[in-house]
């Protein structure tokens, strides 16, 4: 299980097994599968005021983006994001969180004032906003009058499960190691253990995994070491897709202090007019071409929709090396045009997005993928923008997205 490829210290080897051990045991008491059916109880019909900005209305699952305002109150955000939902009679199925670890208890509190206590899974990214304010942002992804079973791992919700018609979906969150002081490798190897625990509980695999999230603390440090566990854990998985999942994997803390957090969604097809497939893109090499385990975008058709995944995407060179290095707005604009391709490759524009997360090396080069949304009449795209590294030292942006229409 511990391969030498990625383990070459046998220290670490033996680290991760004694400690994995011990917690396998715990978890043999911790772990549960909560079946647990919410509604919420409240009833509103407000328009979204600016900063919350919802997606299609008819998609099985949407997203809603809240952004502070320049000056604007914390709990302002979230009673916005809690008053769209309300409006959609929906429960939340997870939320993305990304403010500063020290802000983290403020904001744990305005969250929970505006949206009731946490029953859902939360992950929490320390990227900081772009502005010097708390919170960068805050996603929640949601579903309108659907049940959603809960799934806890060690006392915690980190998952949610439900259905559009066409297929069951587990989507998770706030997932990391449960030794924190191991290395980073073996956090990386038992992080993997502890989301296909939670995968079991819900009854899906990792196989099942359409689309992942990994948040990783001073990513730049040692990225190549956890591409390469991540490599070798997916060495051994036959992917129902028959594909890597689609993939986001930039800096950032967690209020664990772990090496890292991950989110995941899975998909089983009901019928066999369901499916999730690879989508590749016009302008750049599969990332595995270059070393890193992901798909650069992954379609959903179900339902009656079709959603599209990008995963975090750069400017990288159809050969796999960085494009315009030390040149932020070149950076931007072919980041923003290889999207596009994407995009269009699927019948689709920035239009059609229905969540984005923007990541920026500098807080200065946000102005650049401002003025090329004003351009293209974008500015009320739904997108988060986030202060934290890439995977690269020279790269300085990456957008992730996902986009939706209805089946032909």
């Amino acid at each position: 299980m511990y391969s030498r490829r990625y383990y070459p210290d046998r220290a670490v080897k033996a680290e991760a097994r004694a400690v994995t051990r011990n917690v396998t045991r715990a978890s043999r008491v911790l772990m549960s599968f909560d079946v647990v059916q919410t509604q919420r109880g409240r009833e509103a019909a407000i328009v979204p005021e600016v900063g919350t900005r919802a997606a299609t209305s008819f998609s099985p699952e949407f997203a809603v983006t809240g952004e502070p305002q320049p000056g604007e109150a914390l709990n302002k955000v979230f009673r916005r994001v809690a008053d769209e939902l309300a409006a959609r009679e929906a429960e939340i199925l997870a939320v993305m969180v990304y403010g500063r670890i020290a802000a983290h208890d403020e904001i744990a509190r305005e969250m929970r004032d505006a949206l009731g206590e946490t029953m859902w899974p939360v992950t929490w990214v320390e990227g900081a906003s772009c502005d010097a304010g708390p919170l960068a942002g805050v996603q929640a992804l949601a579903v309108s009058r659907r049940p959603i079973n809960r799934i806890r791992l060690g006392g915690k919700i980190v998952g949610s499960v439900y259905e559009d018609g066409g297929a069951r979906y587990c989507l998770l969150g706030g997932i990391g190691p449960t030794a924190t002081s191991m290395r980073e490798p073996a956090q990386v190897q038992q992080m993997f253990g502890n989301l296909e625990s939670a995968l079991d509980l819900a009854g899906f695999e990792l196989r099942d995994v359409f689309r992942t999230w990994f948040y990783n603390r001073e990513i730049l440090q040692w990225y190549d070491d956890f591409n390469r566990v991540r490599s070798a854990h997916y060495a051994q998985v036959k992917f129902r897709t028959g594909s890597m999942p689609a993939s986001t994997g930039v800096a950032g803390r967690n209020p664990a202090d772990a090496a890292l957090a991950v989110a995941a969604w899975a998909m089983r097809p009901l019928n066999p007019h369901a499916c999730a497939q690879e989508i590749g893109s016009p302008l750049q090499c599969p990332a595995p071409n270059y070393g890193s385990s992901f798909s650069r975008a992954m379609e959903i058709n179900s339902g009656g929709w079709r959603r599209l995944l990008i995963s975090g995407t750069a400017s990288i060179h159809p050969n796999g090396a960085t494009a315009w290095v030390d040149n932020a707005k070149k950076q931007i604009d072919l980041t923003m045009e290889v999207v596009a391709a994407i995009l269009e490759s699927r019948g689709m524009t920035f239009a059609d997005v229905t969540r984005a997360t923007a990541y920026f090396k500098h807080p200065a080069f946000r102005p650049y993928f401002v003025a090329w949304c004003d351009v293209r009449e974008l500015r009320q795209m739904p997108v988060v923008a986030v202060h934290c590294d890439i995977c690269r030292d020279d790269l300085l942006f990456e957008l992730e997205l996902d986009a939706a229409l209805p089946a032909r």
